[in-house]
């Protein structure tokens, strides 16, 4: 299956601080991008991995479910402490959920999370539906590039396909029940006007997390997709200097 221009997997190595960039649902490397340059800039070794599933064909991400978006992740992770004497994990919506997962599972490798409107919970009702609704309507409209700043393209689908949908709300429910298991420092970006992701998402997680050190900035400017609009480089400058201080002094 060919990948879409601006959608491909993304790596660079520098030095011994590792950073792992996770795309939301739907979505693609290309919202994580700049981010990952500018960290790459900066000294550090970053790998955006590409979800199964997505940056290819809506039909191929029907087969998909979070266990094989998270076994994705892990599997970078795991490179990047091979290789890397510090690991951050950084993530856009669902790659809230799939870094906070990673956190759970896997204290002694992520030192701190950087999320950008993470996703736990849906208010929508129509959700509910979801049990019933997946087996016989393959897909609904998507909620894809919902950006203020004109121009800007995550490549992600137009149609939101409906039984990896009603996977990704088991996966938060998982995450949820365990958001105690979170250790690493924790900061928060959200989005003011977000039409994707609302703001009981955060609030649950800034509820239960184990953290003890957790901080939530507010983005004015942006949408959901904020790794892409005006406060990207709020975010970008925010998330430099949380692994700076959070690095190991051996680390530099």
């Amino acid at each position: 299956m060919s990948v879409r221009p601006g959608a491909e997997a993304y790596r660079r190595d520098g030095g011994p601080v590792g950073v792992l960039l996770c795309h939301g649902f739907t979505g693609s490397p290309a919202s994580m991008r700049p981010w990952a340059d500018y960290l790459a800039d900066r000294g550090a070794s970053v790998s955006v991995p590409r979800l199964p599933g997505h940056g290819t064909t809506v039909k191929e991400m029907q087969g998909t479910r979070w266990i094989d978006w998270y076994a994705e992740e892990q599997r970078a992770l795991l490179d990047l402490a091979d290789r890397c004497s510090d690991v951050f994990v950084m993530g856009l919506s669902m790659g809230g959920t799939l870094a906070l997962r990673l956190a759970e599972q896997h204290p002694e490798i992520v030192r701190g999370l950087v999320l950008v409107n993470p996703a736990l919970r849906s208010d929508n009702k129509v959700l509910l539906a979801l049990p019933a609704l997946r087996l016989v309507v393959p897909s609904v409209k998507g909620l894809s590039n919902d950006i203020a700043k004109p121009g800007q393209d995550e490549v992600a689908y137009d149609r939101t396909p409906l039984k990896p949908l009603y996977s990704l709300t088991k996966f938060w429910r998982i995450v949820t029940a365990d958001l105690d298991e979170v250790s690493a420092p924790l900061l928060v970006f959200r989005s003011a006007q977000d039409h994707v992701v609302e703001e009981s998402s955060t609030r649950v997680l800034l509820d239960r997390v184990g953290s003890a050190e957790v901080e939530q900035r507010v983005l004015q400017r942006s949408y959901h997709v904020a790794t892409l609009d005006y406060d990207a480089e709020e975010i970008f400058e925010g998330s430099w200097n949380f692994v700076q201080r959070h690095t190991a002094p051996a680390a530099g």
